[in-house]
């Protein structure tokens, strides 16, 4: 088979990228493996590519919602009848589009792990001749992953219900340990592991010691006078990107905004604007930059520290992804710290909680309708502005689906209660010794000063690297 030919018959591309070659090849002897692919590698080819040239239905896994209507408009302008599964379409189309799969009008298909528990998509599938299961983001599988998803640990199952179709699990970032949880909780504990490498050589990483939101827009403006070209700043938490936004207006420095408070129209304008210009400078959340390939990011801020070396790797991956050099740059506060600690422990609210939050939403349909989230945190008693328990509750209440998207002004609709069975999957006291360990490491890697700073993170993936990269702020300050 000449998986060449097959590529310029049927795609844009002249030639394959990275590993694509090698991993198309092990899909095409229908042999399972683990491809860690850095982000804008081109993993989609890996289940696009049989899609369009083999008989039978390729299902990818995937937890990014906001993503998949835009990957299934891709996989149809390459000429794939593709289409997805989530909580975000009605009910009428959910049904429409599984009637269509059950005849076989589509052989790509995006689904959040969640549907594989609703029996009417498995019935949807039966079927089916499943020739790929792709698992995108598969770290999400793994408890010791930055971004662990109960329901991701059940995969291994839901590729049981689907007669063990041949597997690929894609993800950008993974350690050792996560690797093989990974092909463990998939049952394919041997499957070959193939790495398109981690480096970035074109990347220097510079950590800043800064006190106080002030500082941080002295540094933000300072940074933006050295470097014109495309910039990025990473904000967690929304209000202060805010503050950071209304200073930088106040001082003149023209930017765009990208948050979850904007509305779906000023979030999408917001972003072709950044696409479509020159050097535009966007402060956003972390969620900005899932599915957008702007290639000549050339400085990248992060103004509050991440909670994992994972998050943080993969953020600083979109700048400079056309291979020249980029400058990315973490102001560290020692307050950030807290910040994520609290972040993590609002995250994983008490079951009774989950519970209460299920019950008022459902009891009192009127009253949440009127005033939302300000109508359930009064409810619950609490007054501090950073604790966003019930945001949290509404959120994973949805994952479980006993909560589904409506069009209601609060819009989630009551399902069905949580059970004892979601509780025990979810485990979150285990999640969030985990995840504070996750958080751990990445202080120590801000506040370590002994080693190169790349050579720290290829470390913690398992890739040992012996020069150092010569361009972070421990390079160049040892070169004096």
């Amino acid at each position: 088979m000449n998986l060449h030919e097959l590529l310029k018959r049927n795609f844009e591309f002249s030639s394959f990228r990275g590993e694509q070659e090698e991993i198309l090849r092990k899909v095409w002897a229908n042999e399972n493996l683990l491809a860690l692919m850095p982000t804008g590698m081109g993993k989609s080819l890996c289940f696009q590519f049989p899609a369009k040239i083999r008989d039978g239905l390729v299902i990818v896994i995937s937890p990014l919602i906001a993503l998949m209507q835009d990957q299934v408009l891709k996989a149809k302008d390459l000429g794939i009848s593709a289409t997805c599964l989530n909580s975000a379409i009605t009910r009428d189309e959910r049904e429409q589009r599984q009637e269509r799969l059950a005849r076989g009008d589509y052989k790509l298909l995006y689904v959040t792990p969640e549907r594989f528990r609703k029996p009417e998509f498995l019935k949807a599938i039966e079927g089916r001749k499943i020739q790929l299961l792709a698992v995108d983001e598969a770290h999400c599988i793994s408890q010791w992953g930055h971004d662990f998803r109960p329901d991701y640990s059940r995969v291994g199952e839901f590729r049981e219900l689907l007669g063990n179709p041949p597997t690929i699990a894609l993800t950008a970032t993974a350690t050792p340990e996560v690797q093989k949880d990974i092909l463990k909780k998939l049952n394919i504990p041997d499957a070959e592991i193939i790495s398109a490498g981690i480096e970035r050589p074109n990347l220097s990483l510079n950590v800043h010691d800064v006190y106080g939101i002030d500082e941080k827009i002295r540094a933000i403006v300072a940074l933006r006078h050295q470097h014109s070209g495309t910039a990025i700043v990473y904000v967690s938490l929304i209000q202060t990107l805010k503050k950071i936004s209304s200073d930088l207006r106040r001082l003149g420095v023209q930017h765009l905004v990208y948050h979850g408070d904007l509305s779906p129209q000023d979030r999408k304008r917001n972003q072709k604007t950044f696409i479509s210009e020159e050097a535009p400078l966007m402060i956003a959340t972390p969620a900005f930059g899932l599915g957008i390939d702007k290639p000549n990011v050339r400085l990248l801020i992060h103004a509050e520290m991440p909670s994992t070396v994972e998050s943080y790797f993969q953020e600083v991956g979109r700048a400079g992804r056309d291979g020249l050099e980029s400058s990315c740059h973490l102001l560290y506060d020692q307050d950030d710290v807290s910040i994520q600690m609290e972040f993590l422990k609002w995250s994983h609210p008490e079951p009774e909680f989950i519970r209460k939050v299920y019950h008022l939403i459902d009891e009192n349909r009127l009253r949440v309708n009127q005033e939302k989230f300000d109508f359930l945190r009064e409810q619950m008693n609490f007054r501090n502005r950073r604790d966003f328990r019930v945001e949290a509750a509404v959120s994973i209440l949805e994952r479980w689906g006993c909560l589904n998207k409506s069009d209601d002004p609060f819009p989630f609709a009551c399902v069905h209660e949580p059970t004892d069975e979601q509780f025990a999957l979810e485990n979150g006291p285990q999640i969030l010794r985990a995840q504070n360990s996750k958080l751990l490491e990445m202080v120590r890697w801000s506040t370590q000063e002994v080693e190169c700073r790349m050579n720290y993170v290829y470390k913690y993936f398992g890739h040992e690297h012996e020069a150092p990269c010569g361009k972070c702020d421990w390079c160049v300050g040892n070169q004096k």
